[in-house]
């Protein structure tokens, strides 16, 4: 039988009061059910605001980030694999498949403090993924599951569905989202874009679509992963008629 739910994440939430403004026209178009929210970004309380204004409790997580502005914690924002002059500079090689007990415990500092900070304003994630897939790491991803199992939350697997997964590909996200799934509460086991609906792809089980709304040139609201010719709206209704819109706080 067909699971008509699918869950439509807006990734960068917080990010810049541009970004913001593109993911609460998204929520009101019914693009999108779910968004996740970035806590060391300039524009991250003006997002909490939004969110508690528009009553989007329970449907914005946590976007994990370790590639980019500056950390919370003092620990990390000294350390070279993450860090330079202050500012996230990743330098973790992708091949690592291990970080030593001081590293891990750094990065689980961090991914402590930016949970904690979205808490103190208002806002208790919903799930958990990352700012440019840096869970999809094996060191990364595993600190994280294991976080989110801690606190009853979902992690975001790694994308699994759609065009340009390779076999060595395929076998890697395999065994990452068997060490996420193994930890982390019930999640989506499928995860894929806006251009893999619009290359063909209809999912016969509940998936996560990945989305960063972007304005087109021509005014209305596309994507990144999207041509410029197609708006975030209509791929939706075209390719996903009949599917219910819903948050990961509605897996519980």
């Amino acid at each position: 039988m067909t699971d008509s739910r699918v869950i439509v994440n807006a990734d960068d939430l917080g990010l810049d009061s541009e970004t913001n403004g593109l993911i609460w026209e998204a929520f009101a178009l019914g693009c999108v059910s779910s968004a996740t929210l970035m806590a060391n970004m300039p524009a991250f309380e003006e997002a909490c605001a939004g969110i508690a204004e528009r009553g989007l409790h329970g449907a914005v997580g946590l976007h994990f980030n370790l590639t980019y502005g500056e950390p919370l914690t003092d620990g990390l924002r000294r350390h070279p694999l993450f860090c330079r002059d202050g500012q996230f500079d990743l330098n973790l090689p992708p091949w690592r498949l291990r970080l030593d007990s001081a590293s891990r415990q750094l990065v689980a500092a961090e991914l402590q403090a930016q949970w904690d900070r979205c808490v103190r304003h208002g806002v208790v994630p919903s799930h958990i993924d990352s700012h440019q897939h840096v869970h999809n790491r094996l060191p990364v991803g595993s600190l994280v599951a294991v976080f989110a199992g801690q606190n009853r939350v979902p992690v975001r697997l790694a994308r699994n569905l759609g065009r340009n997964i390779g076999p060595l590909k395929r076998a890697y996200k395999g065994l990452l989202n068997a060490r996420l799934r193994r930890h982390c509460t019930a999640t989506v086991r499928q995860v894929c874009t806006p251009r893999d609906l619009l290359h063909g792809l209809r999912p016969g089980a509940l998936v996560e679509i990945v989305a960063h709304p972007r304005r087109l040139p021509d005014g209305r609201l596309g994507d990144d992963y999207l041509p410029d010719d197609q708006s975030l709206q209509t791929v939706l209704q075209r390719c996903l008629p009949g599917y219910r819109k819903i948050s990961y706080s509605e897996l519980r």
